[in-house]
């Protein structure tokens, strides 16, 4: 476990808000990692913008590792302790999931309910309590 930290908490959260009114805003696009990615996968030569975003936040915590200020405590995981029929059966349940919710938690819980969305506070209802009820059958349960 990590130490709670309220104020980076903050400051990480007001950059994703930024990062989303930005995209919206200049770009006319909600600020969903899943869409992003679809968007890259089935127009690739219309996507230019969701290919800088993702890069952005498969570079970043690597940028912000390797500075490694006093303030940001961030340190990346030295190995992955799963298998990788485990890593790629969680990237396709996750792909399924979110083609099945209609989006993903990023694009429901930030900017959907930014923009009061019914469909998305339902969604980010649901996404959460899965979470809950998984990590309480894993703790409990399974290991």
């Amino acid at each position: 476990m990590t130490e709670f930290t309220p104020l980076m908490a903050m400051v990480g959260g007001v950059f994703i808000g930024l990062a989303g009114v930005i995209l919206l805003l200049a770009h006319g696009r909600v600020m969903g990692v899943s869409g992003l990615v679809g968007n890259i996968i089935n127009a690739p030569k219309q996507s230019r913008i969701a290919v800088w975003f993702i890069l952005g936040l498969l570079t970043g915590p690597a940028i912000i590792n390797a500075f490694q200020y006093d303030y940001a405590q961030i340190k990346l995981p030295a190995e992955i302790s799963l298998s990788w029929w485990q890593i790629i059966t969680g990237a396709v349940l996750v792909g399924v999931g979110t083609r099945m919710g209609a989006g993903c938690t990023s694009g429901h819980g930030i900017c959907g309910i930014g923009r009061f969305s019914l469909r998305s506070v339902i969604a980010t209802c649901v996404f959460m309590l899965t979470g809950i009820v998984a990590v309480a059958l894993m703790r409990h349960l399974v290991v």
